[in-house]
């Protein structure tokens, strides 16, 4: 009988490296504490209306992309794709912007999208992201572009640069959009299939496409950033003051657009400087006509997303030394047989303050080591006759008696050690 395996585009996250998973979301939650960022979690499917009229019924995400699928009473039904429209439907639908002028939440979770899998990038793929909602300020276009920025940072993601655009809004980027279909028309043969279409629906689309044979037009195409109304040309003047004067190293991209129909003008994406081609860790931008849009009054917000996947990828492929925190393990286990009995009690004892593992059966010093060592302990505490009790460092060898009563003392003492020594060693 074939046994069963993972769908195509999914993946298992075992012990191992779920470990490294732990240390990112780690960083995430702490970052997004001192920003003042509280998490919202929303449902993973949703009405499939909500993501049309978010994202853009023209779309690759719309059109090729989401799992949809009629419920038994044949309402259509979406697997959430990304997470802006979901937080937005919650926002509007609790009210959480009463008596708030800005309502600042975060998410953390799988997204769906039926793309082809490749190297960090699946059909069920994890995203982080925030959410800034109540404010059209420049102020928090760049805060959220440091929130972003400080979480690579802090995961050691270093070198990056924030590349910086605007996708203007309602009242100068139809006259631009006018001036790029005729100048794409013009240039319509050198297209592929897929723009040829995005042309007429969507122009900005096709400055989007990864599709090598349209990067001559796409490369020589008129920007936006030369027809920004004066509103949208000081909303992006705003953005870059404040990243020059927080020490953000920017440049501006002039053909950025990100792939959502939602976004007006900020828009920006942080790159790892030495990842060339496929630099892009995540990015974002402002989308203040979106709660308006899905039935709510003029609110506007900004945020970011970025592939947990496609982080994880590049510090391995960085050879980053994610080791998942300080927490030296204890690893308890009895010399002599009269012992035996103590390993569950000193055990529990100690599990309510550390992670702990415990083995009742008897062995020779060398075996137990050898355990310990493989369980990736730090500390070994070996029981004998008597009561007595022995603390050893698995970095050192050193060994040390300790009393019954004592016993937390010194483990914390040996556990603040061996955190230290790991650390200079780390920075060494």
């Amino acid at each position: 009988m074939e046994r069963f395996r993972e769908v195509r585009g999914t993946k298992d996250l075992r012990p191992g490296e779920i470990e490294r998973w732990h240390y990112l979301e780690k960083i995430v939650r702490t970052v997004m504490d001192r920003y003042g960022y509280l998490e919202i979690r929303t449902p993973m499917f949703e009405s499939t209306e909500l993501f049309s009229r978010s994202i853009g019924s023209d779309t690759d995400i719309v059109q090729k992309e989401m799992y949809t699928f009629p419920d038994r009473k044949g309402r259509s039904l979406t697997l959430r794709p990304e997470g802006t429209a979901s937080v937005a439907r919650s926002y509007l639908q609790h009210n959480m912007g009463r008596g708030k002028a800005v309502t600042k939440l975060y998410y953390m979770g799988p997204m769906f999208r039926y793309e082809r899998p490749q190297k960090g990038r699946f059909r069920q793929f994890h995203q982080f992201g925030t959410e800034a909602i109540g404010s059209p300020a420049a102020w928090y276009d760049t805060e959220t572009i440091s929130v972003f920025y400080e979480i690579l940072d802090a995961a050691g993601l270093g070198p990056l640069t924030v590349r910086l655009g605007s996708v203007g809004d309602p009242g100068c980027r139809p006259a631009y959009t006018s001036l790029l279909k005729e100048y794409l028309r013009a240039r319509s043969d050198e297209l592929c299939g897929n723009c040829k279409e995005r042309m007429e629906k969507n122009p900005l689309r096709v400055l989007d496409c990864k599709n090598r044979s349209c990067g001559g037009a796409i490369e020589s195409a008129p920007s936006l950033l030369d027809h920004l109304c004066e509103p949208c040309t000081a909303h992006l003047g705003e953005v870059r003051s404040t990243l020059e004067k927080g020490g953000i190293p920017f440049e501006l991209d002039r053909s950025l657009v990100r792939g959502l129909d939602y976004y007006s003008r900020t828009v920006f994406e942080i790159h790892h400087d030495e990842l060339g081609a496929q630099s892009a860790l995540g990015g974002g931008g402002r989308y203040d006509g979106l709660l308006e849009d899905l039935g709510g009054p003029p609110t506007p917000g900004v945020g970011f997303s970025a592939g947990m996947e496609r982080i994880i990828t590049v510090a391995e492929s960085l050879e980053i030394e994610w080791d998942g925190g300080d927490e030296p393990m204890i690893y308890v286990a009895p010399v002599e047989e009269t012992a035996a009995g103590d390993v569950f009690p000193l055990v529990r004892r100690l599990r309510r303050r550390w992670k702990t593992e415990g083995v009742r059966e008897v062995r020779n010093l060398k075996t137990v080591l050898k355990r310990a060592s493989r369980a990736g302990a730090g500390i070994v505490l070996l029981l004998g006759a008597g009561g007595a009790l022995t603390v050893k460092r698995m970095d050192t060898g050193d060994e040390t008696g300790v009393s019954v009563d004592h016993l937390e003392e010194e483990v914390e003492d040996l556990r603040k050690a061996i955190a230290a020594r790991r650390s200079e060693e780390r920075d060494s």
